[in-house]
């Protein structure tokens, strides 16, 4: 276990939080714009999360409250840990309610309450890159960012839709930012990619083992790309409802029951699903 005593608030040197906030600066002036930043070494191995880690490391203050969240879930072994790690150097209080939280980091979900002005929301991203699907090689990604050079993607969606009728992107769906930008809004699925646009909150995106930061600004506006005449599509839950608290219009886990092998649902977001359920 870390003993704060013996470490830096927030375990990063004052150097490096001052290297990533300069960064995150950056990054939020040019909304959807990769910053490259000196990614540093954690007791924590590179891919699981450690951009993330890094951002709300070098932004929290002693007054913060603290969600840690993992596909939706607070109590899934990444989130826990990263909670006891940041708890352990900064000693801030946690909460599992997002409406409590002043700070949020996340992996794959963005939670169900709409966030506010005075939230921030960090985002735990492996593949910061949306054009690496279409070209491996940096120095030619950057130049295509450049020179707003999308066609491949576009014609990487076209023949998505050709061969199965449909964009079959489940996630990391691709969006323009500020009709600037592809970014890649980080393994989120697509239901919460709308949740991007035009949002009271600031998204900050860390990627450690890419050394990559980027930012969506408060009211910023973010749009799927999508074809005029194919408009995006999110999953449908229509007719499904929480087997806990009985949520509808919200993102859904499908699960099987071992025993009866019949299939349920549950809130993604435990969160969200405790506190209508009256736990938090």
């Amino acid at each position: 276990m870390i003993d704060s005593r013996h470490y830096n608030f927030a375990f990063l040197d004052e150097n490096s939080k001052r290297e990533i906030r300069r960064s995150l600066l950056k990054a939020i002036a040019i909304p959807g714009y990769q910053v490259p930043f000196g990614s540093r070494e954690l007791p924590i191995g590179r891919g699981w999360g450690t951009g993330g880690i890094q951002i709300t490391l070098s932004i929290i203050g002693r007054d913060d409250r603290l969600k840690v969240i993992d596909q939706g879930s607070d109590d899934s072994v990444n989130a826990v840990n990263i909670k006891k790690f940041v708890s352990a150097c900064t000693d801030v209080e946690l909460t599992a309610d997002s409406e409590e939280a002043t700070l949020i980091q996340t992996r794959h979900r963005i939670p169900e309450i709409p966030l506010r002005e005075d939230q921030i929301l960090v985002l735990q991203v492996p593949t910061p890159e949306p054009l690496r699907v279409v070209e491996p090689r940096e120095a030619v990604t950057k130049q295509m960012h450049a020179e707003a050079e999308y066609s491949p993607m576009w014609l990487t969606l076209y023949e998505d839709l050709i061969r199965c009728g449909k964009i079959g992107i489940s996630s990391e769906y691709p969006v323009f930012v500020e009709d600037r930008y592809v970014m890649n809004p980080s393994p989120v699925p697509r239901y919460d990619t709308p949740k991007l646009n035009d949002s009271d909150a600031l998204y900050l995106f860390g990627a450690g083992r890419e050394k990559k930061i980027y930012a969506i600004p408060p009211h910023t506006k973010v749009i799927p790309m999508a074809f005029d005449d194919v408009p995006f599509e999110t999953e449908d839950f229509s007719g499904k409802t929480c087997r806990l608290c009985g949520a509808e219009n919200v993102f859904l886990d499908e699960l099987v029951d071992e025993e009866t092998n019949e299939r349920y649902y549950e809130c993604s977001d435990t969160g969200f699903c405790r506190k209508r359920r009256g736990l938090l």
